[in-house]
């Protein structure tokens, strides 16, 4: 009697112990924080993203796809009342820097194919100009002040001799540099990842004729997608104390 009513006494404990550890677990499913997402390159933009990166060698999709976000926030009809477009250019610096990305015969700042790869051009200039100024020999350096100076313009970049003491600009520079960049390089390691082991997968299950011919399509394709020299288009970095011709949200 004294046995089976201990064995109770057991069997109770061990159910009231069981949905204490359930409860603590919903708990804490409940009340963990949840894992923020990362941002990631749209789709339909990836291409142009991917090709302008190939401009110069200071640019990558994760820092023109952190300047686009801070920007426009991807949005191809973003105003601001000063700058226009999804890459937010100023109207007397599309003026300069406009080109034509898509092969239409004009250059269409509301138009992300021309936008994103004429903001790489400008990026690629900065990146020269500020090359002679104070910090702007390294690569992190010169990041900083490139930015700086697409937000701000270069002539204020040049007075300031380094980055200049606007609160809008230091935000955007911060902003871009410690929040929107490393979440933007994660996502495309985790992007790239995902790709090898889909290309792996394909070349696993594939089983192509190894006389079939290359697809014209395919190779039609390489050569759209191939970014196009524009050097002799681009004006020469601004010299230290000499003002830029233009900039980009005129103040």
């Amino acid at each position: 009697m004294l046995s089976r009513r201990t064995a109770g006494l057991v069997a109770a404990f061990l159910a009231g112990l069981a949905l204490v550890v359930v409860a603590v677990l919903v708990v804490r499913q409940l009340t963990a924080a949840s894992k923020p997402e990362l941002p990631v390159v749209p789709e339909a933009r990836r291409p142009v993203v991917e090709i302008a990166a190939r401009v110069c060698s200071m640019l990558s999709v994760p820092l023109l796809a952190a300047q686009i976000d801070a920007e426009s926030g991807w949005r191809a009809n973003a105003d601001s009342g000063q700058a226009q477009g999804i890459s937010q250019f100023a109207p007397d610096t599309w003026k300069e820097w406009g080109r034509d990305g898509n092969g239409d015969g004009k250059a269409d700042v509301w138009e992300p194919r021309d936008a994103i790869p004429s903001q790489a051009r400008y990026m690629c200039h900065l990146y020269k100009m500020v090359k002679v100024i104070p910090g702007g020999s390294t690569r992190l350096g010169s990041t900083r002040l490139a930015l700086a100076a697409y937000n701000a313009g270069p002539s204020a970049v040049i007075r300031a001799r380094g980055m200049p003491q606007l609160n809008e600009t230091r935000g955007y520079v911060h902003k871009i540099m410690h929040d929107l960049l490393p979440k933007y390089r994660k996502a495309e390691k985790t992007y790239q990842e995902s790709e090898a082991k889909h290309r792996s997968t394909k070349r696993g299950t594939a089983t192509p004729s190894p006389s079939s011919p290359p697809s014209s399509d395919a190779t039609a394709s390489s050569t759209a997608l191939s970014p196009a020299p524009d050097a002799a288009t681009e004006p020469r970095p601004t010299a230290p104390g000499v003002a830029a011709p233009t900039t980009r949200r005129p103040r």
